[in-house]
């Protein structure tokens, strides 16, 4: 099957040196677009050492750090509160396991935002997520007012909110013309980048209300969007422009459906959102860490070979790209595996640290990424905001 998949895949294939995700010329194979995607694997919550001394002599334990709330027991000791997290688009793919990871720690509620409640219900069911242990709740980040009415929602429910998790995206690499969502901007950017935003302004008084040690808000970013890299210079490039297409309200109308202003491309309009996620969470990082102690965050977990993110992509993609991955680039990554390294962003005490676009090595260790020179301008991130602000009404 290795030698099958390398016959069939072009000259142009090229390699990212961390995670070995590779990228495909655009046009170089059958006409469609290879994209990257996600990895993880999750470490154990940090120990430290504890000393007692007894008898003249220190003994060592190891004592379990996790982020926690002391409140009083009948006894007068302390116990610890669990968190409360809302992942989106949790009923499949790398929302799915991150979901399933932290419900299994036992010390997290998970939230599943997801656009089909009963397909998010079975899916938890499936895997074998605890009854308890997770809610499904209904969000379409397609509409804006879907948007609104989950944050309503959410509030009513009682719950505080410790960490927002925004993973939900839609990727139309084939698709030849634009589709829009319910307040008709392009559907990608839409929903990956505008429905995310306005979900992310909404919820962030609540992220300063809650009382937990590690509150964190993280924004799933891509490889694809990073032009630093082999993978983010694979055409079509991730670009931005001058916003000029954002700007006029991505309606395909009195203006290009595309960010920078050119003609439509569902491979460029993901990779574009992804270079928005990641602008956005910098600027998040810039105007709330100081002022809140929220840690901000983004992460390229690895290169997922088999997701329902592929799901859109023709067949003979779907086929190909998984055993190309497992046996001639090596760099195969389970949506297990990236779950079990998104959960570790959003509950280990020792990634902290607010503004880092999080990655990981072949050994499975995280260490904090370079962004490329446009995810990472303060100017377009500002930029950015602003116009975000205008199209979903906060401005």
């Amino acid at each position: 099957m290795a030698l099958q998949a390398a016959s069939l895949v072009p000259s142009s294939v090229s390699f990212h040196k961390e995670g070995k995700c590779i990228g495909f010329k655009e046009t170089s194979f059958f006409g469609v677009s290879f994209s990257d995607h996600l990895k993880a694997e999750f470490h154990a919550p940090s120990l430290r050492i504890k000393q007692e001394s007894r008898n003249g002599m220190i003994k060592a334990q190891a004592v379990t750090e996790s982020p926690s709330i002391n409140q009083a027991t009948p006894e007068g000791k302390k116990t610890l509160r669990k968190g409360n997290v809302v992942i989106t688009g949790a009923s499949s793919g790398l929302g799915l396991a991150t979901a399933k990871a932290l419900s299994m720690m036992g010390n997290w509620n998970v939230t599943m935002a997801c656009r089909d409640f009963l397909k998010a219900e079975k899916a938890a069911k499936r895997v074998g997520m605890a009854k308890g242990t997770y809610s499904v709740m209904h969000l379409d980040l397609a509409s804006l007012e879907s948007v609104r009415q989950f944050v309503d929602n959410f509030r009513r429910s009682g719950k505080p909110l410790d960490v927002l998790v925004c993973n939900a995206a839609v990727y139309l690499p084939t698709d030849k013309d634009p589709t829009f969502t319910a307040d008709g901007f392009e559907l990608s950017v839409g929903t990956n980048h505008l429905g995310h935003f306005l979900l992310s302004r909404l919820l962030l008084d609540d992220l300063k209300q809650s009382d937990y040690p590690l509150k964190r808000l993280i924004i799933v970013g891509s490889i694809t969007g990073n032009s630093n890299t082999v993978a983010g210079n694979v055409p079509p490039k991730a670009n931005l422009g001058d916003l000029r297409g954002l700007a006029g309200g991505l309606n395909g109308v009195n203006t290009s459906s595309m960010i920078d202003g050119g003609e439509f491309d569902g491979a460029k309009a993901y990779k574009d959102s992804k270079v928005c996620n990641m602008l956005s969470m910098l600027e998040f990082h810039k105007r709330f860490h100081e002022e809140t102690g929220i840690t901000f965050s983004s992460l390229y977990p690895g290169c997922i070979a088999e997701t329902g993110l592929f799901r859109n992509h023709v067949a003979l993609f779907r086929t190909l790209f998984p055993p190309f991955q497992k046996y001639i680039t090596k760099g195969y990554v389970s949506e297990e595996e990236a779950g079990k390294r998104l959960a570790q962003v959003v509950s280990d005490p020792s990634l902290t640290k607010s503004g880092v676009y999080w990655s990981w090595n072949n050994n499975s260790k995280s260490f904090e990424n370079e962004l490329s020179k446009e995810a990472s301008d303060e100017e377009k991130a500002k930029k950015l905001w602003e116009v975000s602000e205008k199209l979903v009404g906060l401005a």
